[in-house]
């Protein structure tokens, strides 16, 4: 038998950290190659990652919500049959002195605990930051009197009378976390675990109680959250994962690329009546025929009568890169935050098959399932503002992207018909787009062409 440590994956484009989301097995539990073992929330979506190996799960390596870098081990894995690995190496690792430094730690060199072995890629030690699942262990002071904690519990400095050496809180990185959350201050409890270690229950007390426990700054010097149960406090959630790359390449495409953005309004009357009869289609049985299949089929038909739109702006070439295919994009507003996945060569596809598409990939997307490969490579974008009960919005293109259209909610207005006034269904469409590619006169003309096709689907067949 021989325990193997699977360590995290790049699972695509270079990523270099993740998320633990949520384990799917515990230690002791058989596992088997390509049973999914983990969720892990990367920049670009959630990903399940499975075992690679047959075996029973020995330790979990790293807890869920902690950041891992790629690389770093996760789980570690009894595997029958195999010649154990790295066992004299990594029992060979120096521990780690609690007294003075040698000329080596000076030097850069890393003292870490047996059998946990060191992070090769880099030497540089970061500050509050842990390899996964490895227990974070402050500095200890060298006064004889102070014992040094073991190695499963962090500790953090606790007040004593002047000229006396600090002695320091002992408490697991869990129990940090939720102390952390709750702007408890570990210093100011008495623990009730082991050793006077504190617990989750003396963390929980404190902040039920309010004893005057709650720390003003957290241990990197920012505000920590006040705790949910007292009115009027703050919270304060960390910005990871797909959230973190969402504000990135917001703030990248919205002060990046000049935005100009266009707004008409649609008679889509005929529109939610071809809507109405292809639900009765049995091409389209299994499958929600929406507005947004019409508004999709349109922005691909424009997009073929002005390929400009469908193109990206490469700076470092000083060139303009013309797309003649179309991975379409659909906002989704996942539980994560926003993401954008896309439809491969939408421009090939069926009506049916594009109503597919659409189909699975917002029920993909809604489900955290999306993949990096879901996300990457989109060419145009197309967000469905009217599912939240909005008329219209200035959407931010999608970096890379020099058009997004933004379609608004379809509801009843009084409209003018051959100079008749009726009530019709009507909604507004907002075109987004980068001016150092198309100008005005082109962006007005996919967004009239767009409009038009709505108003009348007939256009769909006659320009396609």
């Amino acid at each position: 038998m021989a325990e193997k440590e699977f360590k995290l994956p790049d699972v695509g484009e270079g990523l270099t950290e993740a998320d633990i989301v949520a384990w799917h097995v515990k230690p002791g539990e058989a596992v088997e190659d390509g049973q999914i073992i983990v969720e892990i929330e990367t920049a670009k979506a959630v990903v399940e990652l499975p075992c690679p190996w047959d075996g029973t799960v020995t330790r979990l390596l790293a807890e869920e919500g902690q950041t891992v870098e790629v690389g770093v081990p996760i789980i570690a894995v009894e595997v029958a049959g195999q010649a154990t690995p790295d066992r004299a190496e990594r029992a060979s690792v120096p521990a780690p002195a609690p007294a003075e430094s040698t000329p080596d730690d000076e030097a850069g060199a890393h003292s870490v605990l047996v059998g946990y072995g060191v992070k090769t890629s880099s030497t540089t030690r970061r500050a509050r930051r842990t390899a996964a699942g490895r227990p974070e262990t402050a500095e200890v002071p060298t006064a004889p009197e102070v014992p040094v904690e073991p190695p499963e519990l962090a500790t953090e400095p606790r007040a004593t009378e002047p000229g006396v050496a600090a002695v320091r809180a002992l408490a697991k990185p869990p129990v940090r976390k939720l102390a952390k959350d709750l702007g408890i201050s570990l210093a100011a409890l008495a623990g009730s675990g082991p050793d006077g270690s504190i617990t989750r229950d003396d963390v929980q007390r404190a902040a039920t109680a309010d004893t005057g426990a709650r720390s003003a700054e957290s241990g990197n010097g920012s505000r920590t959250a006040t705790s949910p149960t007292v009115p009027g406090g703050e919270e304060r959630i960390p910005v990871r994962g797909v959230r973190k790359h969402m504000a990135a390449a917001m703030v990248s495409s919205a002060f990046t690329a000049p935005h100009v953005t266009e707004f008409l309004q649609v008679d889509v009357t005929e529109t939610m009546a071809a809507v109405r009869r292809l639900r009765e289609l049995p091409e389209f049985a299994e499958l929600r025929v929406s507005p947004l299949l019409f508004v999709a089929r349109a922005l691909l038909v424009a997009v073929a009568r002005h390929p400009l739109v469908n193109s990206s702006w490469d700076a470092a070439a000083e060139e303009i890169v013309v797309k003649h295919y179309v991975n379409l994009g659909i906002a989704v507003a996942a539980e994560r935050g926003l993401i954008v996945p896309n439809i491969k060569h939408a421009d090939a596809l069926t009506l049916p098959e594009l109503a597919r598409g659409l189909q699975t990939l917002t029920e993909t997307a809604r489900a955290g399932k999306a993949t990096p490969a879901d996300l990457s490579g989109g060419t145009i974008t197309i967000t469905n503002v009217g599912v939240f009960g909005v008329d219209a919005g200035t959407p931010i293109l999608t970096p890379g992207e020099t058009v997004i259209l933004a379609f608004g909610q379809v509801k009843e207005a009084p409209w003018v018909i051959d100079g008749q006034l009726a009530v019709r269904q009507v909604c507004t469409l907002s075109l987004s787009f980068d001016h150092r590619i198309v100008d005005g006169e082109l962006g007005s003309a996919v967004l009239r062409d767009v409009g038009s096709m709505l108003t009348d689907p007939l256009r769909i067949l006659a320009w396609s």
